[in-house]
């Protein structure tokens, strides 16, 4: 099979962290020709989409002293780039990082040109573009913590003075970038809230804040809506984020009965979206954020779980296209 990845420059990836990185060496090691592209060399040509694919060889990374070590040079791409059409691949990732802005929208409107009959795009396009990774949570009742979403001050200090304490969230950030930690008695609310809103023009998620989150913020990697492992993340110093980009510790953990109710509250409504690998956030049995673009987390479950989650998505991409062959035949 021919496995395509939409990613950002290899040279900015790490190979020890980066679920992309751990996703293309199981299809490697699977037997699978792995491709590389960015998002800005897609085009659509007669109706279908292209892209300037460059084969990749990878050097997969080895445990060394309890945690993942790297070749030096762990990755080799072939020359010449070719333009090829996408759905000459078997399966599609599409694992750009967030920002969610305008460019990476137009690049989901170019994939809209895949046939998804011919060739498994993950995630789909349009299940991108449907799940902000902070609002698609909102329609799972009784999974989310108390939240408002609101680009008016006096709305959201409303909100603080209720609770005494909120979690202000920007709509399209990512690794904990612009979380803000607010109390009602902060003299400087006004102004966080008039940075964060852009003055009123911009809304932001506000949640009631989870003194659980000192125990660690969960992430549960779903496969086609299945929990597949987990891994806690634990906040360090005074730092009330647990996010891995904000030095954040990882620890092993188990998936909670409470929380495999919440992944069967969401398995059917990814698997009408299309959203096959997804990352979902959990604080003290509450569902924060449903992460679609890039969501990341499994070299550290293969770590501490001694498995390889790559190998079983890849497997996954494996079956399905076996059973879509079989239904068109």
């Amino acid at each position: 099979m021919k496995f395509a990845f939409i990613i950002d420059p290899l040279a900015r990836l790490i190979p020890g962290h980066d679920t992309s990185v751990a996703l293309m060496e199981a299809a490697q090691e699977l037997g699978h020709e792995v491709w590389a592209t960015q998002a800005n060399e897609l085009s659509v040509i007669g109706g279908k989409t292209w892209a300037m694919l460059s084969r990749v060889a990878l050097t997969p990374v080895k445990v060394v002293d309890g945690r993942w070590e790297a070749a030096e040079a762990w990755y080799e791409v072939e020359q010449p780039t070719l333009l090829q059409p996408l759905e000459a691949m078997d399966a599609v990732f599409m694992r750009t990082d967030p920002p969610v802005n305008i460019p990476y929208l137009y690049a989901t409107y170019l994939l809209d040109g895949i046939d998804p009959a011919k060739t498994l795009v993950v995630n789909s396009p349009k299940g991108l573009r449907a799940a902000n990774e902070k609002m698609y949570a909102l329609q799972f009742e009784g999974a989310i913590p108390e939240t408002i979403v609101s680009q008016n001050k006096q709305v959201i200090r409303q909100f603080v003075e209720k609770k005494g304490a909120a979690v202000l969230k920007p709509l399209g950030g990512k690794a904990g970038e612009g979380i803000l930690f607010l109390e009602a008695g902060d003299r400087n609310l006004n102004s966080l809230v008039e940075i964060s809103t852009q003055q009123g023009q911009i809304p932001v998620m506000v949640q009631t804040y989870l003194p659980e989150a000192k125990e660690g913020d969960k992430r549960i990697i779903l496969l086609d809506g299945k929990p597949i492992g987990a891994i806690n993340r634990i906040p360090t110093g005074n730092e009330f984020r647990g996010n891995m980009a904000v030095g954040g510790r990882v620890a092993k953990t188990e998936i909670t009965d409470r929380e495999l109710e919440i992944c069967t509250q969401l398995e059917p409504v990814l698997q009408r979206d299309g959203l096959y690998f997804v990352g979902i956030d959990i604080i003290g049995g509450y569902l924060t954020e449903v992460n679609v673009t890039s969501p990341t987390g499994i070299r550290e479950i293969d770590l501490f779980d001694g498995v390889s989650l790559g190998k079983q998505v890849i497997e996954w991409v494996e079956k399905e296209e076996g059973r879509r062959k079989k239904e068109e035949g």
